[in-house]
């Protein structure tokens, strides 16, 4: 067992995640959303900077997880070690330029440099992180590494070039291939070649998958029709990688609440302000003299959040948005089905034909007002089935969230979530209830500073929100 001092004691098997790997120069943490793969992460950074094999971790995650990564550092990383945390920005302002010429600085803290994966697709971004590589011990991992799986991505080439001047490398991910083992190549090649024995993909390609060579006029394209050696991949990554699945999990609690960040695309931004002061100026002149009317304007700040303007005369504006994009990482990332709620029709709607055109149509039903009572059953039916193709359920918690049974979900995605507390608890016990046979994982979609994120806080804490938003309590709420 490996010698080291939590500071957040690890579940059994973070523990044997931990005790496998911590030593590993490259190492694959194949664990379900929601297992903890973050902590362990962090643990054997922390490990491993204490017997000063390194003295610098780059983490590269999608834009929705990066920033998680600030408060796991600060809930795991023991405080005896001392750390300068830092998140890239494109746009180096003079705050920003002054924390990277720190982290430049050889001293005795351990550092940290926090990575949108897009950071790879830009000179700027590989730049930086090739300095630190060439001038520091670097740990450099991966989250939600199926980011990389595309070989020919010009961001995939530049993590796995600097990733190898890394002293140290991991991959996280709960689901490593999403539609074939061929995604498992860059995944594994950034950890080392030597995992897998190829150098080429065509290699690794003709190893393991059957391959027709198919011509369509004056081209030529090799054409994968199977699969083949699949236990000999798998033994390859055994002494390579840790893998659990929650439902394998006994140690971890029924229910799992995690938090996906979505930042404001800059014409959010600007109506959120707007709207925002247009509140605040409305509850100095007394228009917001009711509690409903507070609500409203709630309302119409979430919506700003979602990725549309609703104006005084009930006319809508659509306004670009990143949140159905993350939404869509998510469902690439997790095993098994999966419900999503959203509190507008509209985006129901958009979600679940966003879905079918990404997994199928048969992977996709919806539950909302307009759904009629013949259909409903039956597509629960269908979702309670293990055997059927219906995946992802998106329906709206007033339609779904009372009464049906839906516990083949192990996941339950809020898109958006309304004020009412009881909608929230009805909705979550959809999925966690008598016939669950696995662990729960919630995700929220939240844009940070937001009202999106006051609701949330609020909703996990069992707060009525209608009760709290008169007077300067209504401040707190718009401002």
């Amino acid at each position: 067992m490996t010698r080291f001092v939590f500071k957040t004691d690890p579940y059994d098997h973070q523990r044997q995640a931990f005790d496998g790997s911590a030593e590993q120069e490259n190492y694959a943490l194949l664990m379900d959303m929601g297992t903890g793969k973050t902590k362990v992460c962090i643990d054997t950074i922390a490990y491993n900077f204490e017997k000063k094999a390194v003295d610098f971790a780059i983490i590269v995650a999608p834009k929705g997880v990066i920033a998680n990564w600030i408060g796991e550092i600060e809930t795991h990383l023991p405080d005896r070690v001392d750390r300068e945390v830092v998140m890239w920005k494109p746009n180096l302002t003079k705050t920003k330029r002054k924390e990277l010429t720190d982290l430049y600085k050889e001293n005795n803290k351990l550092k940290f440099l926090l990575m949108n994966i897009e950071a790879f697709s830009t000179k700027k971004g590989v730049d930086v992180s090739e300095f630190f590589v060439k001038k520091f011990k670097v740990f450099m991992a991966v989250d939600e590494s199926t980011t990389i799986k595309n070989r020919q991505a010009k961001r995939t080439k530049a993590v796995c070039d600097v990733g190898r001047g890394a002293v140290m490398r991991r991959i996280l991910t709960g689901s490593p291939v999403t539609k074939s083992p061929m995604d498992l190549f860059s995944q594994m090649d950034f950890l080392s070649p030597k995992i897998l024995g190829f150098k080429s993909y065509y290699s690794f390609q003709s190893r393991y998958a059957v391959v027709q060579r198919r011509s369509m006029g004056a081209h030529s394209f090799n054409q994968i029709l199977g699969f083949q050696r699949l236990d000999e991949l798998t033994e390859k990554l055994e002494g390579n990688s840790f893998r659990v699945r929650k439902e394998d999990c006994l140690d971890l609690p029924d229910k799992v609440y995690m938090k996906r960040e979505v930042e404001l695309t800059p014409e959010q931004t600007d109506a959120y302000v707007q709207m925002k002061n247009l509140a605040l100026a409305r509850l100095d002149s007394g228009d917001l003299s009711t509690t409903q009317n507070v609500l409203t304007q709630i309302m119409r700040l979430q919506q700003i959040c979602l990725g549309s303007l609703t104006d005084d005369n009930g006319d809508v504006h659509p306004l670009k948005s990143n949140r159905q994009s993350e939404l869509m990482n998510i469902c690439e990332e997790i095993q098994g089905k999966a419900i999503i709620w959203a509190t507008w029709t509209r985006d129901i709607r958009s979600i679940a034909e966003a879905l079918r055109d990404r997994f199928g149509v048969e992977a996709v039903a919806t539950l909302h007002g307009e759904t009629p009572d013949s259909d409903r059953q039956q597509i629960v039916d269908a979702f309670q089935d293990r055997q059927s193709e219906l995946r992802f359920i998106v329906g709206h918690p007033k339609t779904g969230g009372y009464g049906l049974t839906l516990t083949a979900a192990n996941t339950v995605i809020y898109y958006s979530n309304s004020y009412d507390l009881e909608l929230r608890l009805q909705s979550e016990d959809r999925a966690h209830r008598i016939g669950q046979e696995n662990k729960v994982t919630y995700i929220d979609l939240i844009s940070p500073k937001t009202i999106d994120e006051k609701i949330v806080t609020a909703l996990r804490n069992k707060i009525k929100i209608a009760d709290l938003v008169l007077g300067e309590d209504a401040r707190d709420w718009l401002s």
